[in-house]
């Protein structure tokens, strides 16, 4: 699964604290934080017919992470939304658009580690694209990775941050087996996520998904839970096995990138038969109900 070019992002505008530029001429400062020392938070958002789904949930968790780091002068909810319009606005953009979201430390005045050498502005960068959801709602393939992932007493992966070379290098497995993403399990060999989306699996007419102390707690996760709880879906979170998850009757994995798609192969296993489950397919037209009745309006 490798996302191609799309000719309409040919002429993107970026919006790099504030200032609105073309995307060849878009940069940051050497001396930022993101830059040195991968020091940002990040989050992508999708806009729907001018609403943005669950956007204040994504700007509660960006906000939340640049708390946990300590960061000086985070801009509030309405500053951020006010540039996301502008962005928006600045692209002619309405629908089926993915804009990500990320806020460094900021600049520093030297190169170095120590967040005491940072001015005390945080960058703030809004990147709008047209992109429809990327993973194939025909089912991805995944294998177990050999890389785990990072424990909350080595770095808490709640905090969004733009460190993610632990799922890099699990997405680079993923490239040459040649599937779509990797499964990550967490120290202990309970299932975590892969190196992209959270998954679910259903078994017995049950959906579970793990816990959330090793991978970052998602929206779109969140939102199946809640449909799951509002149609009277049985549901839970729990760790699950790698052989619970080899026997599971589905598996379909969540992320506001991809939406939800289903999982049709596992270590070369078939999963539902190499096809759309009946629960993932039903959850799948919940979502899909949800995000077109609602979200935030930002364009008029």
């Amino acid at each position: 699964m490798l996302q191609s070019f799309n000719p309409a992002n040919q002429n993107l505008i970026v919006n790099i604290n504030g200032d609105l530029i073309h995307r060849d001429k878009a940069g940051v400062s050497p001396f930022d934080s993101a830059v040195q020392n991968g020091d940002a938070v990040w989050e992508g958002l999708r806009l729907y017919n001018g609403r943005i789904f669950k956007l204040t949930e994504h700007l509660n968790r960006l906000q939340a992470g640049a708390r946990a780091l300590a960061y000086q002068n985070v801009p509030s909810s309405d500053a951020i939304t006010g540039e996301i319009r502008r962005t928006l606005a600045a692209n002619g953009m309405t629908d089926n658009v993915h804009i990500r979201l990320t806020l460094s430390r900021g600049v520093k005045y030297t190169s170095g580690m120590d967040p005491r050498v940072n001015l005390g502005q945080p960058t703030l960068i809004v990147l709008a694209e047209h992109k429809a959801p990327v993973y194939d709602k025909a089912g991805v393939r995944l294998i177990t990775s050999g890389v785990r992932r990072i424990p909350p007493d080595c770095l808490d992966q709640n905090i969004h941050s733009c460190n993610m070379l632990n799922s890099i290098l699990a997405k680079m497995q993923a490239n040459a087996a040649g599937v779509d993403d990797c499964m990550m399990l967490d120290l202990h060999g309970f299932v975590a996520e892969t190196n992209a989306t959270h998954l679910f699996f259903v078994e017995k007419g049950v959906v579970a998904t793990p816990h959330t102390d090793s991978c970052p707690e998602g929206i779109t996760r969140a939102t199946v839970l809640d449909l799951c709880q509002e149609h009277a879906i049985p549901h839970g979170v729990r760790n699950i096995s790698l052989s619970e998850a080899y026997r599971a009757e589905e598996i379909f994995c969540t992320g506001t990138m991809g939406e939800l798609a289903p999982v049709v192969e596992l270590d070369g296993r078939p999963i539902s038969g190499g096809k759309n489950g009946p629960l993932t397919a039903r959850l799948s037209a919940l979502y899909k109900e949800l995000t077109a009745t609602t979200g935030t309006q930002v364009v008029e």
